[in-house]
């Protein structure tokens, strides 16, 4: 596939953004001003000051002699990046590889983006006529390198649109200048009668690097396709990522499912092929007045089941507010993972024998409900005293390192810091008669042997626990601990869990 780029030139960046804030500026000559070099000069000039002589770079004072009605307001330092990194931000609508190109334009990597606006000419018409609707006055040019549609967009005089493979023959007439050049070299250029790029394309390139540089050949180069220019994007482009532009503004539910399904099916397909499953994916809703509407899932296994990813999605569709329509839908899968073999089996009937997916299932869909952070899957550590001896898995297909204890019996409600309670105790080294919980007087009816847990022999010396089960007069069964023999000064009794 041949590589398609479109510049876009907004001939009058922050004037226009200006006037659309305030609009009595419509009808008024204005500039920008900022001081360089102790002179105070024009960053920026709207179109009425440049009819009537005003250029950038001109001196605030001489551009007031010559319009006495010019307002002057002082330039806003930054400005241009920040409106160009929103408008590339909308642009996305129209390919996912937008890249800022100071200090007034975009660049667009629209390689096989064009046939969904009916081709070239549709797609470019499109897109300037938004920007134009906008407020935002600007030229547009398409062709098969980053170079000559800059050059085309800013210094072109026939068509915006150049067929692929002629764009070396659109670049002959036009001035220096359209090939990026530093004013240095455009200023030799000039004095040496260079006018045209025509001129001087047909020398040698080792008498022209001599002459005028590498950047000068490079810039050459990169406006021909002979050298390849690397593009800074706005958003990088996910490797599993799908677009489904809309031919008519989307304002059902109804609609939104079907877009849904369709970017899903066809992400499955590809992640299928590669063995590769989704465990997080992120659909975005641009709609018609500019707002992009976010929304994620995520699975606890990699999956490239449609049906069970579109129930997920389905879960979020009422955050979905299309307002007046919305007109692109995108699906990125930010992370994938390879798929297991016997996972796969599962999906058909000849996997019936092997361990259910309702589990995984049920987890995604309460995860993608109520957050991910609410559901959390513990895995057994080889520690000792009961609040380390687990740990938070990181997956639910991560295997443990060790066993659960089903020696003895364990609560299953565990605090995490024991608790201090009052105990009334009749006998040494057993459970307590009583004990006092916030406040609440609970007498204990039945109880367990003692459980004894020492400390790690790698950890400082310290008080060992005696654990009881203990029941108190309601039948409510509560996991105890003494720190320490009984006769030990600093003794103390914790309440540290709760048995269903």
């Amino acid at each position: 596939m041949n590589r398609r780029f479109v510049s876009i030139w907004f001939r009058h960046l922050t004037t226009d953004w200006l006037t659309l804030r305030r609009p009595e500026l419509k009808t008024v000559p204005f500039v920008f001003v900022a001081a360089i070099r102790n002179k105070v000069v024009i960053t920026a000039a709207n179109s009425l000051a440049e009819s009537q002589g005003v250029v950038q770079g001109m001196a605030a004072a001489d551009a007031k002699a010559i319009v006495p009605g010019l307002e002057v307001i002082p330039d806003i330092p930054g400005q241009e990046e920040k409106l160009l990194k929103a408008l590339g931000a909308w642009c996305i609508r129209y390919s996912p590889q937008v890249a800022v190109d100071l200090p007034n334009g975009l660049v667009l990597d629209i390689s096989g983006c064009a046939h969904l606006w009916g081709g070239e000419r549709g797609y470019l018409k499109e897109i300037v006529t938004r920007l134009i609707s906008k407020g935002y006055d600007v030229r547009a040019a398409l062709t098969d390198t980053v170079g000559a549609s800059w050059a085309i967009a800013r210094y072109g005089k026939i068509k915006p649109i150049i067929e692929p493979g002629e764009h070396p023959d659109a670049l002959l007439t036009l001035p220096p200048a359209a090939l990026r050049l530093d004013p240095l070299i455009l200023d030799r250029l000039q004095k040496l009668g260079f006018y045209t790029i025509k001129s001087f394309i047909g020398t040698g390139r080792s008498a022209l690097r001599r002459r005028f540089g590498q950047d000068f050949i490079l810039r050459l180069d990169q406006a021909l396709g002979n050298e390849e220019e690397v593009l800074q994007l706005l958003q990088p482009v996910e490797p599993y990522t799908e677009r489904l532009p809309c031919m008519e503004p989307i304002r059902t539910r109804t609609g939104i499912e079907i877009a849904i399904k369709t970017l899903l099916e066809s992400l499955c397909k590809r992640l299928a092929a590669e063995g590769k499953g989704v465990r997080t994916a992120t659909l975005k809703c641009y709609r018609v007045d500019g707002e992009v509407i976010e929304t994620a899932i995520g699975t606890n296994l990699a999956s490239n089941q449609m049906v069970h990813l579109f129930k997920l999605f389905e879960l979020k569709i009422e955050l979905i507010k299309p307002r007046l329509g919305i007109e692109l839908f995108t699906l990125e899968a930010a992370k994938v993972e390879e798929v297991d073999p016997e996972q796969e089996l599962l999906w058909s009937p000849e996997g019936c024998g092997l361990e259910d997916t309702a589990l995984a299932e049920l987890l995604d869909r309460l995860a993608n409900k109520i957050g991910a952070d609410k559901i959390h899957r513990y895995l057994p550590q080889e520690r000792y005293w009961p609040e380390q001896s687990f740990k938070l898995a990181t997956s639910l297909n991560e295997k443990p390192a060790a066993l659960w204890r089903k020696d003895r019996p364990r609560p299953s409600l565990l605090l995490p810091r024991p608790e201090k309670i009052e105990v009334t105790s009749l006998l040494p080294d057993n459970p307590p008669m009583l004990f006092i919980y916030k406040g609440t007087r609970h007498v204990i009816r039945k109880a367990d042997d003692a459980e004894r847990i020492e400390r790690e022999w790698w950890e400082d010396q310290g008080l060992h626990r005696d654990y009881y089960v203990v029941e108190d007069e309601e039948g409510r069964r509560y996991w105890v601990f003494r720190s320490g023999h009984y006769a030990d000064a600093d003794s103390t009794w914790y309440l540290h869990g709760f048995f269903a």
